[in-house]
């Protein structure tokens, strides 16, 4: 079988052992089951062969096992992008590499030149590759799809591997963002759903900019948004969450809140700065005037 490899060898190549994939199987597929159950539709848009992407929401640590079922239940075994350094670490080394895992050098200096290895890789083994684009547990408030990193775009354009969107629900509950003891009891159930391959075809043959890239990638996440809002309900937000922009926000209006509580205090009658029968108005309008300076709310700071 093209792809496969014998136990005895052990190449961080994203070839794979047969025997230990078997084996993966048996052990995970039941003990999946037991930390959830799962209700899921959508498994006919994953290709049964050849290279695909299946780009994912990501609410908690837990959602890995669900989403990973879910490529599994549609004959697809699920292949992630892993630190190359794990491959060198004794046991956990060859346990990965023998499934078949894919290598991510992040020691050199071209991001895009990793990027473009890791996509040759899974073009070459056909592979099932489950891809978070927004690299971490969103930050969202509401819990929906924040803004991602163009990574997943350049993947999928390099080698022209199909995007198929991916949305879950309920993993969350089972083990909170920022939590390290799993609630398996009583059991839960998390939703996914998957869509049609997100068509990129627009962006074939253009030099992936990071114009390109961005515009490739918020398509890729608005698919993955609309599933998951047929799975949750509600409407999700015009603009995806970004943590930067929400930070700066906030110190802006943090610092117009500690002005406006300096105006306040120095309007008070018997302020230090207020001279007998002077209008109590006036350090205001003095505090009020100093203010253009300031940046405008959305600048930098």
């Amino acid at each position: 079988m093209a792809g496969t490899r014998s136990p005895g060898r052990r190449l961080a190549d994203g070839s794979y052992s047969t025997a230990w994939r078997t084996a993966s199987k048996i052990i995970l597929r039941p003990g999946i089951r037991l930390m959830m159950r799962l209700d899921w539709r959508g498994q006919q848009h994953i290709p049964a062969r050849g290279p695909v992407i299946l780009a994912a929401n990501h609410l908690s640590y837990m959602d890995i096992f669900a989403v990973s079922l879910f490529a599994d239940s549609a004959r697809r075994y699920p292949v992630f992008l892993a630190k190359s350094s794990l491959f060198d670490i004794p046991v956990l080394g060859a346990v990965i590499s023998w499934l078949g895992q894919l290598p991510v050098y992040r020691g050199q200096a071209d991001a895009a030149l990793v990027l473009k290895q890791a996509a040759r890789l899974a073009a070459r083994n056909n592979a099932c590759v489950i891809f978070y684009p927004e690299a971490t547990v969103t930050r969202d408030p509401d819990q929906w799809p924040m803004v991602a990193k163009t990574g997943v775009a350049r993947l999928a354009l390099e080698e022209d591997i199909p995007v198929v969107p991916v949305a879950h629900w309920g993993a969350q509950r089972i083990l909170p963002y920022g939590s390290f003891v799993p609630k398996f009891l009583p059991r839960k159930t998390v939703l996914i759903a998957a869509g049609p391959p997100v068509d990129l075809a627009e962006f074939a043959g253009q030099p992936l900019t990071n114009k390109v890239l961005r515009a490739a990638t918020d398509k890729i996440m608005t698919a993955i948004t609309g599933q998951l809002a047929e799975l949750r309900g509600g409407t999700p937000p015009a603009e995806f969450y970004h943590p930067a922009v929400a930070r700066r926000k906030l110190r802006q209006e943090l610092r117009a809140l500690a002005e406006a509580q300096q105006a306040a205090d120095a309007a008070e009658p018997g302020a230090d700065a207020a001279e007998p029968g002077a209008d109590a108005a006036e350090p205001a309008a003095e505090a009020c005037a100093a203010t253009p300076d300031e940046p405008a709310a959305g600048s930098s700071p």
